[in-house]
């Protein structure tokens, strides 16, 4: 591997965080934000379309709530 990959021009990464819960309102993966359809053809979409997907994830990621402690 040639440093991170997650940077333009290479070979992406998968966005995959290993937190495979989709979402049943907004029907993306709360973990990476894609959706299933997304998930089931990033090995076979080409670096540009995979590069295109990653741009997407930051404005469908809700934003976590604050936690609160109890006591």
């Amino acid at each position: 591997m040639n440093g991170d990959s997650r940077k333009r021009g290479g070979t992406p990464m998968s966005p995959c965080i290993k937190i495979c819960v989709m979402d049943a309102v907004d029907r993306f993966c709360t973990g990476c934000g894609r959706t299933r359809q997304e998930i089931a053809e990033w090995w076979t979409l080409r670096d540009d379309a995979k590069w295109a997907v990653l741009a997407s994830l930051g404005a469908r990621q809700r934003p976590t709530p604050p936690t609160t402690d109890v006591g």
